[in-house]
C-alpha cells in the first residue's frame, strides 16, 4: 500500500481546523508520522484518507474531523451585501460559505476541483436567510480556499447583522408589553 501525503493547507481542510492550529499540532509532534522537508510539512493520510492526530494529555478533547467529509460545501453570493458595499463604500464579505452547520464569510473563493451552479427559483435553499435561489455546490472532498481583502471589513455582513437584530427585537418588545399590562391591572 502506498502512502499519500498532503500539505498543511489540505490537511487543515480535511480536519476542519485552521492551518495555524494544525501547525501548532505539527510543532508539538501530535500529527502521526508527519515530517518536515525543508520549510514544508509532509502529512500522511491513514486508510480513511485523513491525517491522524494523537490525543493531548490535558485540556478538552480535540474537535477535528476524524472521518471524510460528507456534507457538500454550499456557496452563496450575498446580493444585499454587494448593494450595501456599493452604496456605503464599504467592503464587507459578500460570499457565504456553508459546510454542514458551519458558516463563514469571505471576499473571494478558490475552488480546487469541479463544482456546479444550482438555480431553483421555486425551491429556494432555506439554509441561507431569505432562501437563496442560486448557489454553487462543491463536493465534500474538494477544497475551497477562502480569500480575504487585506483592507476589507470582517465579520458577518450588514444584512446578517440586521436580520439577527430583527429576530431579537420582537421577543424583547413582547416581554416589555406584558410587564406593562401586569402593572396596569394591579
Amino acid at each position: 500500500m502506498t502512502l499519500s501525503y498532503v500539505s498543511t493547507t489540505q490537511a487543515a481542510f480535511l480536519l476542519n481546523i485552521s492551518t495555524g492550529r494544525l501547525r501548532l499540532l505539527l510543532n508539538n509532534g501530535r500529527v502521526v508520522d508527519a515530517e518536515k522537508v525543508g520549510r514544508f510539512w509532509k502529512i500522511p493520510l491513514n486508510h480513511r484518507g485523513m491525517p491522524e492526530i494523537t490525543p493531548g494529555r490535558r485540556g478538552p478533547q480535540g474537535t477535528w474531523n476524524k472521518f471524510q467529509r460528507t456534507a457538500k460545501t454550499i456557496v452563496h453570493v450575498l446580493r444585499k451585501t454587494i448593494d450595501y458595499n456599493r452604496d456605503y463604500k464599504t467592503s464587507h464579505p459578500a460570499v457565504a460559505v456553508k459546510v454542514g452547520d458551519k458558516k463563514d464569510y469571505c471576499h473571494a473563493l478558490k475552488i480546487h476541483g469541479p463544482c456546479q451552479i444550482v438555480y431553483q427559483p421555486h425551491e429556494p435553499n432555506t439554509s441561507q436567510a431569505g432562501g437563496a435561489r442560486l448557489w454553487i455546490e462543491v463536493e465534500p472532498e474538494k477544497r475551497v480556499e477562502r480569500v480575504y481583502f487585506s483592507d476589507g471589513d470582517y465579520g458577518p455582513p450588514p444584512e446578517v447583522v440586521q436580520q439577527r437584530a430583527k429576530a431579537k427585537k420582537p421577543k424583547n418588545q413582547k416581554r416589555k408589553s406584558k410587564k406593562k399590562g401586569k402593572k396596569r391591572s394591579n
